[in-house]
C-alpha cells in the first residue's frame, strides 16, 4: 500500500465513528420530529371525531345508547384476540420444548447404547488382559500399554456417565418446562372461554338495545333520521381528514399512485356482495359502496397501502376506519365489532384492520366498503381485483 493510500485510509478510519455519531443524533431527531407529528395528529382526529360527534346528533339517547353497546362488544373482541393471540404463541412455545425433548430422548438412548458398549469392553479387558500379563512375567513390558488402555477407557466411561447425567437433568428440567406451560396454556384457554361468554354476553345486549331501538323508531324515514348518515357531514369529516394527514410524509414499502392501482386492490373480504354500488342496503338507504357478507370476527383488510386517517364510531357506519391512500383517495370500513389499527398507522395492502361485524344497528355480521376520491363515493368494483 502506498503512502498516500495508508494516509486516506486512516483518514476515513478516523472519520468514520465521528460521522456515525452525528448520525445517531440526527436520527434521534428525526424520529421525535417525527413522533411529535404523530402526536399532533391524533390530536387533531380527536377534535375533528368530538366535533362531527356534536355535529351530528351525538347526545341523543338512542345514538349514544348504541355507539356504547357497540363499544362494549368492540373491548370484548379485543379482549379475545388478545388472548387468542397468547394462545398460538404458547402453543408454539409447548411445541418447541417438546421438540427439544423427543431430541434429548434420542440422544440418551445413544448415550446409553455407547456407554454399555465401552462398559463391556472394558469389562473384557479387565478380566483377561491384565490378569494374564501380571501373571506372564516375559510379557511385563506388555503391562504399562494395557494399564494406560484401562486409564483411557475409565476416563472415557466417566466422561460418558457424567455427559448421561448431565442430559438427564436438562431432560428432567424441560419436562417440568413442559407441565408448567401446559399449565399456562389451560389457564389461557380457561380464560378464553370466559372471554368468550362475556362476548356472547355483550352481543345479547346490543341485540336487545337494537331491538328496543327498533320498537322506538318503527317508521323507516324516523329510523334512518335517528341512526343514519349525514352525507354533508360524511363529506365534511373526509376532507378534515384529508387535510390533517396532508403534510404527513409516506412510511409504507409501495409509494405508487393510487390511480394506477384500478383494477389491482386486494378485496377487504372474500364474500358475498349483498348489495352493490348504488343498490339498496338492508336499512333502505342507496349503497355508496358495497355490502359484503362475512362471519363475525373475520378480519376485514386494508384494500390498498395507505395511513389509518379515523379509527373510531360513526352514526350511519358504527365502528369505522378510514384509510387515506394520498392524491384525495380515502377507503372506508364500516359495521366492524372491533377496530384493530390507530389513527396515524401506516398499513400495507392485505393488512388486517378490524373484524367483521354488525355495529351501527345492523341486522347481521358484514361490511360495509366505500372507495371515495375527495370525499365523492367511487364504485370499487372496478377498482377491486375480480
Amino acid at each position: 500500500m502506498s503512502l498516500r493510500a495508508a494516509a486516506l485510509a486512516l483518514a476515513l478510519l478516523l472519520v468514520a465513528p465521528c460521522a456515525l455519531a452525528q448520525g445517531a443524533p440526527e436520527r434521534a431527531k428525526k424520529e421525535a420530529a417525527a413522533q411529535q407529528r404523530l402526536d399532533t395528529l391524533r390530536s387533531q382526529i380527536k377534535a375533528i371525531t368530538a366535533e362531527q360527534r356534536a355535529f351530528e346528533g351525538e347526545r341523543s339517547q338512542a345514538t349514544r345508547a348504541l355507539r356504547e353497546a357497540d363499544a362494549q362488544v368492540s373491548n370484548a373482541v379485543r379482549a379475545l384476540r388478545s388472548t387468542e393471540a397468547g394462545i398460538a404463541t404458547q402453543e408454539l412455545e409447548l411445541q418447541k420444548l417438546e421438540a427439544r425433548k423427543l431430541t434429548l430422548e434420542a440422544g440418551l438412548v445413544e448415550q446409553r447404547e455407547a456407554l454399555a458398549t465401552l462398559v463391556r469392553s472394558a469389562y473384557a479387558l479387565g478380566r483377561h488382559e491384565q490378569l494374564k500379563l501380571l501373571l506372564a512375567q516375559d510379557r511385563m513390558s506388555d503391562l504399562a500399554r494395557v494399564l494406560a488402555y484401562h486409564r483411557y477407557f475409565q476416563n472415557d466411561r466417566q466422561q460418558r456417565i457424567t455427559g448421561l447425567l448431565a442430559e438427564l437433568q436438562q431432560l428432567a428440567t424441560v419436562g417440568q418446562q413442559i407441565v408448567d406451560q401446559r399449565q399456562v396454556l389451560e389457564a389461557a384457554r380457561l380464560q378464553q372461554q370466559s372471554e368468550l361468554t362475556a362476548l356472547e354476553g355483550q352481543r345479547t345486549e346490543r341485540a336487545a338495545v337494537l331491538a328496543t331501538l327498533e320498537t322506538t323508531f318503527k317508521d323507516r324515514a324516523a329510523r334512518l333520521a335517528a341512526l343514519g348518515r349525514d352525507e354533508k357531514s360524511v363529506v365534511k369529516l373526509l376532507e378534515q381528514l384529508r387535510d390533517a394527514v396532508a403534510d404527513i410524509p409516506r412510511q409504507v414499502d409501495d409509494n405508487r399512485p393510487f390511480a394506477s392501482r384500478r383494477g389491482q386492490l386486494g378485496r377487504p373480504l372474500a364474500g358475498a356482495a349483498l348489495a352493490g354500488f348504488g343498490g339498496r342496503l338492508p336499512d333502505g338507504r342507496t349503497s355508496d359502496g358495497l355490502l359484503i357478507a362475512g362471519t363475525a370476527g373475520a378480519e376485514v383488510r386494508a384494500a390498498a397501502p395507505g395511513r389509518v386517517a379515523y379509527s373510531d364510531w360513526l352514526k350511519g357506519y358504527g365502528l369505522l376506519v378510514i384509510i387515506d391512500h394520498g392524491d384525495g383517495w380515502m377507503s372506508l370500513y364500516a359495521f366492524n365489532d372491533a377496530l384493530l389499527k390507530d389513527v396515524g398507522d401506516w398499513v400495507r395492502a392485505g393488512e388486517p384492520l378490524a373484524t367483521v361485524g354488525s355495529s351501527g344497528g345492523q341486522g347481521r355480521p358484514a361490511l360495509y366498503f366505500e372507495l371515495r376520491r375527495n370525499g365523492q363515493p367511487q364504485d370499487p368494483k372496478p377498482w377491486l381485483r375480480p
